[in-house]
């Protein structure tokens, strides 16, 4: 950690006995001991935390590119959806059952409808109306 080896260990312990005397140097390295004791397990848990808030972050952007992803193939399906010809006795199925009516492009292919209308009927249900 503070790249000390042996050798300066033992010179400042000789250092502190010398200073503090043999009767308080005891109590001086058990004092130290618990306050390096303390800085380590301070260490230990903000370690712990960062690794935890970096498994976080790493989940979040993983979940964020699968968005992506899924908001691609829904553009894709929605693009391929729009291109698909129906004919008639399909579209006939379709408003039978209140689907709504696309609309035919310049193309001849169909284009899903953007103007739609809703009304509350006596039931409280809503009805919706799509212009053709």
């Amino acid at each position: 950690m503070f790249d000390i080896g042996f050798w300066e260990i033992a010179v400042i312990a000789v250092v502190a006995l010398l200073v503090v005397g043999p009767e308080e140097f005891p109590a001086l390295v058990r004092t130290i001991g618990s306050w390096l004791g303390k800085i380590r397990g301070f260490m230990n848990d903000a370690r712990t935390e960062l690794e935890k808030e970096a498994g976080k972050a790493e989940e979040l952007k993983r979940l964020i590119e699968q968005e992506a992803r899924i908001a691609e193939l829904h553009r894709i399906a929605e693009q391929a959806n729009a291109r698909i010809p129906i004919d008639g006795e399909t579209r006939k199925k379709l408003n039978d059952i209140g689907a709504a009516r696309p609309q035919e492009g310049q193309d001849g292919q169909l284009t899903p409808s953007t103007t739609s209308t809703a009304d509350e009927s006596s039931h409280g249900e809503t009805k919706k109306e799509v212009s053709p």
